[in-house]
Protein backbone atom coordinates (compact mmCIF):
# COMPACT_ATOMS: atom_id res chain seq x y z
CA UNK A 1 0.00 0.00 0.00
CA UNK A 2 3.15 2.46 0.98
CA UNK A 3 4.37 1.73 -2.55
CA UNK A 4 1.01 2.63 -4.26
CA UNK A 5 0.58 5.67 -2.15
CA UNK A 6 4.25 7.26 -3.17
CA UNK A 7 3.03 5.90 -6.83
CA UNK A 8 -0.16 8.48 -6.39
CA UNK A 9 1.70 10.96 -4.93
CA UNK A 10 4.41 11.08 -8.25
CA UNK A 11 1.82 11.21 -10.86
CA UNK A 12 -0.18 13.99 -9.04
CA UNK A 13 3.57 16.16 -8.57
CA UNK A 14 4.12 15.62 -11.65
CA UNK A 15 0.88 16.33 -13.27
CA UNK A 16 0.77 19.10 -11.66
CA UNK A 17 4.85 20.22 -12.52
CA UNK A 18 3.28 19.48 -16.61
CA UNK A 19 0.02 22.02 -16.07
CA UNK A 20 2.50 24.60 -14.61
CA UNK A 21 5.38 24.04 -17.03
CA UNK A 22 2.86 24.76 -20.06
CA UNK A 23 0.69 27.57 -18.73
CA UNK A 24 4.39 29.42 -17.90
CA UNK A 25 5.48 28.03 -21.86
CA UNK A 26 2.08 30.10 -22.97
CA UNK A 27 2.79 33.28 -21.78
CA UNK A 28 6.12 34.17 -23.23
CA UNK A 29 7.50 34.57 -26.36
CA UNK A 30 11.51 32.88 -25.95
CA UNK A 31 12.20 29.15 -25.77
CA UNK A 32 14.71 26.79 -23.65
CA UNK A 33 16.58 24.34 -25.45
CA UNK A 34 14.46 21.79 -23.87
CA UNK A 35 11.16 23.89 -24.69
CA UNK A 36 12.52 23.97 -28.34
CA UNK A 37 12.45 20.36 -28.41
CA UNK A 38 8.26 20.28 -27.62
CA UNK A 39 6.45 24.03 -27.83
CA UNK A 40 8.03 25.10 -30.90
CA UNK A 41 6.65 22.85 -33.56
CA UNK A 42 2.68 23.66 -32.22
CA UNK A 43 2.98 27.13 -33.35
CA UNK A 44 2.90 27.95 -37.34
CA UNK A 45 5.94 25.57 -37.56
CA UNK A 46 5.81 24.44 -42.00
CA UNK A 47 8.82 22.66 -42.82
CA UNK A 48 6.89 21.66 -46.41
CA UNK A 49 5.66 24.77 -47.12
CA UNK A 50 6.10 26.41 -50.95
CA UNK A 51 8.86 28.56 -51.32
CA UNK A 52 10.51 26.63 -48.20
CA UNK A 53 14.58 26.34 -48.93
CA UNK A 54 16.61 23.01 -47.96
CA UNK A 55 19.82 22.15 -47.29
CA UNK A 56 21.30 18.63 -45.83
CA UNK A 57 24.65 16.93 -45.42
CA UNK A 58 25.11 13.59 -44.79
CA UNK A 59 28.28 11.73 -44.55
CA UNK A 60 29.81 7.89 -44.03
CA UNK A 61 32.74 6.84 -42.55
CA UNK A 62 34.08 2.58 -42.58
CA UNK A 63 37.49 1.87 -41.07
CA UNK A 64 38.42 -1.65 -40.97
CA UNK A 65 41.56 -3.63 -39.86
CA UNK A 66 41.40 -7.11 -41.66
CA UNK A 67 43.42 -10.04 -40.25
CA UNK A 68 42.84 -13.50 -41.72
CA UNK A 69 39.45 -12.61 -43.30
CA UNK A 70 38.09 -14.97 -46.33
CA UNK A 71 36.67 -13.89 -49.26
CA UNK A 72 35.23 -16.10 -52.13
CA UNK A 73 38.70 -15.91 -54.14
CA UNK A 74 41.58 -14.67 -51.79
CA UNK A 75 42.52 -14.61 -47.87
CA UNK A 76 43.32 -11.18 -46.52
CA UNK A 77 46.29 -11.70 -43.95
CA UNK A 78 46.45 -8.64 -42.85
CA UNK A 79 45.19 -5.29 -43.82
CA UNK A 80 43.33 -2.01 -43.32
CA UNK A 81 40.52 -0.63 -45.49
CA UNK A 82 39.28 3.18 -45.51
CA UNK A 83 36.43 4.01 -46.64
CA UNK A 84 34.32 7.51 -46.71
CA UNK A 85 31.29 8.86 -48.45
CA UNK A 86 30.09 12.48 -48.21
CA UNK A 87 26.72 14.18 -49.93
CA UNK A 88 26.02 17.33 -50.26
CA UNK A 89 22.29 18.47 -50.67
CA UNK A 90 20.05 21.29 -51.83
CA UNK A 91 16.58 21.88 -52.30
CA UNK A 92 13.92 24.17 -53.10
CA UNK A 93 9.62 23.43 -52.28
CA UNK A 94 8.06 24.25 -55.72
CA UNK A 95 4.59 23.59 -53.84
CA UNK A 96 3.42 21.92 -50.90
CA UNK A 97 5.24 18.78 -49.80
CA UNK A 98 6.81 18.67 -53.31
CA UNK A 99 10.41 19.79 -53.48
CA UNK A 100 13.19 19.69 -56.70
CA UNK A 101 16.36 18.82 -55.41
CA UNK A 102 20.19 18.48 -56.39
CA UNK A 103 22.65 16.14 -54.49
CA UNK A 104 26.73 16.11 -54.94
CA UNK A 105 28.68 12.88 -54.01
CA UNK A 106 32.28 12.63 -53.18
CA UNK A 107 33.37 9.10 -52.05
CA UNK A 108 36.73 7.37 -51.86
CA UNK A 109 37.51 3.32 -51.17
CA UNK A 110 41.22 2.82 -50.13
CA UNK A 111 42.77 -1.12 -49.17
CA UNK A 112 46.56 -1.71 -47.84
CA UNK A 113 47.09 -5.10 -47.24
CA UNK A 114 48.75 -8.59 -47.69
CA UNK A 115 46.78 -11.29 -49.02
CA UNK A 116 46.94 -14.58 -50.50
CA UNK A 117 45.62 -15.71 -53.71
CA UNK A 118 46.43 -19.75 -54.11
CA UNK A 119 49.68 -20.16 -55.27
CA UNK A 120 51.19 -16.84 -54.28
CA UNK A 121 51.17 -13.76 -51.57
CA UNK A 122 50.26 -10.64 -52.73
CA UNK A 123 51.06 -7.04 -51.38
CA UNK A 124 47.83 -5.43 -52.86
CA UNK A 125 47.33 -1.18 -53.03
CA UNK A 126 44.42 -0.14 -54.30
CA UNK A 127 42.09 3.30 -54.21
CA UNK A 128 38.77 4.24 -55.87
CA UNK A 129 37.65 7.99 -56.02
CA UNK A 130 34.44 8.74 -57.54
CA UNK A 131 31.57 11.42 -57.58
CA UNK A 132 28.00 11.74 -58.76
CA UNK A 133 25.26 14.17 -59.27
CA UNK A 134 21.54 13.67 -58.95
CA UNK A 135 18.64 15.67 -59.31
CA UNK A 136 15.56 14.32 -58.07
CA UNK A 137 11.98 15.41 -56.70
CA UNK A 138 11.13 14.60 -53.40
CA UNK A 139 7.42 14.20 -51.97
CA UNK A 140 6.71 14.46 -48.14
CA UNK A 141 3.45 12.95 -46.30
CA UNK A 142 3.31 14.09 -42.64
CA UNK A 143 2.65 11.58 -39.86
CA UNK A 144 2.13 13.96 -37.01
CA UNK A 145 -0.11 16.94 -36.62
CA UNK A 146 2.27 19.12 -35.70
CA UNK A 147 4.63 17.71 -39.26
CA UNK A 148 7.64 17.48 -36.56
CA UNK A 149 7.72 13.16 -37.75
CA UNK A 150 7.42 12.88 -41.50
CA UNK A 151 8.21 10.26 -44.34
CA UNK A 152 9.70 10.71 -47.76
CA UNK A 153 10.27 9.24 -51.33
CA UNK A 154 12.91 10.52 -53.70
CA UNK A 155 13.28 9.85 -57.18
CA UNK A 156 16.17 10.80 -58.57
CA UNK A 157 18.80 10.43 -62.11
CA UNK A 158 22.15 10.01 -61.10
CA UNK A 159 24.94 10.43 -63.03
CA UNK A 160 28.53 9.56 -62.02
CA UNK A 161 32.19 8.70 -62.53
CA UNK A 162 34.95 6.79 -60.45
CA UNK A 163 38.74 6.39 -61.44
CA UNK A 164 40.76 3.08 -59.67
CA UNK A 165 44.24 2.41 -59.37
CA UNK A 166 45.23 -0.88 -58.24
CA UNK A 167 48.51 -2.40 -57.26
CA UNK A 168 49.74 -5.62 -56.73
CA UNK A 169 53.34 -6.88 -55.72
CA UNK A 170 54.99 -10.35 -56.01
CA UNK A 171 58.35 -11.20 -55.24
CA UNK A 172 59.19 -7.94 -54.49
CA UNK A 173 59.84 -6.64 -58.40
CA UNK A 174 56.90 -8.18 -59.81
CA UNK A 175 54.39 -5.79 -60.30
CA UNK A 176 50.97 -5.86 -62.02
CA UNK A 177 49.30 -2.52 -62.46
CA UNK A 178 45.54 -1.70 -62.94
CA UNK A 179 43.90 1.12 -64.32
CA UNK A 180 39.90 1.37 -64.44
CA UNK A 181 37.66 4.22 -65.31
CA UNK A 182 33.62 3.34 -64.56
CA UNK A 183 30.60 5.70 -65.59
CA UNK A 184 27.22 5.38 -64.09
CA UNK A 185 23.53 6.74 -65.00
CA UNK A 186 20.93 4.95 -63.04
CA UNK A 187 17.46 5.96 -62.03
CA UNK A 188 15.76 5.22 -58.42
CA UNK A 189 13.77 5.56 -55.81
CA UNK A 190 14.71 6.27 -52.09
CA UNK A 191 12.22 6.21 -48.81
CA UNK A 192 12.91 8.02 -45.28
CA UNK A 193 11.96 9.58 -42.43
CA UNK A 194 12.73 13.17 -41.56
CA UNK A 195 12.56 14.12 -37.69
CA UNK A 196 13.06 17.67 -36.47
CA UNK A 197 15.07 17.55 -33.30
CA UNK A 198 15.37 21.12 -32.81
CA UNK A 199 14.26 24.37 -34.02
CA UNK A 200 14.45 23.49 -38.32
CA UNK A 201 17.07 21.39 -37.79
CA UNK A 202 16.56 17.63 -38.92
CA UNK A 203 17.82 14.16 -38.85
CA UNK A 204 17.18 12.21 -42.10
CA UNK A 205 17.36 8.29 -42.57
CA UNK A 206 17.01 7.23 -45.74
CA UNK A 207 17.02 3.48 -47.94
CA UNK A 208 17.59 3.00 -52.11
CA UNK A 209 14.91 0.41 -52.32
CA UNK A 210 14.33 0.47 -56.74
CA UNK A 211 16.76 1.13 -59.03
CA UNK A 212 17.84 0.91 -62.76
CA UNK A 213 21.74 1.38 -63.39
CA UNK A 214 24.18 1.09 -66.41
CA UNK A 215 27.60 0.85 -65.64
CA UNK A 216 30.26 1.49 -68.35
CA UNK A 217 34.19 0.16 -67.56
CA UNK A 218 36.66 0.87 -69.20
CA UNK A 219 39.74 -1.18 -68.00
CA UNK A 220 43.78 -1.55 -68.84
CA UNK A 221 46.06 -3.97 -66.71
CA UNK A 222 50.05 -3.08 -67.44
CA UNK A 223 50.12 -2.16 -70.59
CA UNK A 224 47.73 -4.23 -72.32
CA UNK A 225 44.77 -3.55 -74.36
CA UNK A 226 41.64 -1.31 -72.94
CA UNK A 227 39.09 -3.80 -72.14
CA UNK A 228 35.41 -2.46 -72.27
CA UNK A 229 32.12 -3.67 -70.27
CA UNK A 230 28.73 -2.49 -70.33
CA UNK A 231 26.44 -3.74 -67.73
CA UNK A 232 22.51 -3.13 -66.73
CA UNK A 233 21.21 -3.80 -63.08
CA UNK A 234 17.98 -4.18 -61.69
CA UNK A 235 17.70 -3.85 -58.24
CA UNK A 236 14.93 -4.08 -55.41
CA UNK A 237 16.33 -5.00 -52.34
CA UNK A 238 15.82 -3.44 -49.00
CA UNK A 239 19.13 -3.55 -46.95
CA UNK A 240 19.65 -2.03 -44.12
CA UNK A 241 23.61 -1.47 -44.68
CA UNK A 242 22.65 1.19 -47.09
CA UNK A 243 21.16 3.15 -44.50
CA UNK A 244 21.90 6.71 -44.93
CA UNK A 245 21.68 9.07 -42.06
CA UNK A 246 22.03 12.70 -42.34
CA UNK A 247 21.45 16.55 -40.88
CA UNK A 248 18.98 18.95 -42.79
CA UNK A 249 18.05 22.51 -42.46
CA UNK A 250 14.50 24.10 -43.57
CA UNK A 251 14.94 27.70 -44.20
CA UNK A 252 11.37 29.46 -43.63
CA UNK A 253 9.61 26.60 -41.81
CA UNK A 254 8.86 28.83 -38.67
CA UNK A 255 7.58 32.26 -40.08
CA UNK A 256 5.12 33.58 -37.41
CA UNK A 257 2.37 35.83 -38.18
CA UNK A 258 2.91 39.43 -37.45
CA UNK A 259 -0.29 40.53 -35.33
CA UNK A 260 -1.93 43.72 -36.55
CA UNK A 261 -1.33 46.83 -34.44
Amino acid sequence: MKRISLLTLLVFISAHLLFAQQKKEAKKDTYTPYELLSSYYNTNFSPFKKKNIYVGLSFSLADKKLQNTNYLFQEVIDGQRLNYDLVAKVGYYTGNYGMAGLNVNYYQNRFEGTIFRDPDTLQSNSITRGFAIVPHFRSSVPLTPNERLSFFTDVGLSFGMAHNLKRETKNHDDVDKQFSKDYYLGIGISPGITFFAMENFAFEMQLNVLGYQLHISETRKNEGPLSREVRQNVNFNIDILSLELGLAYYFGSKKMRRGVG
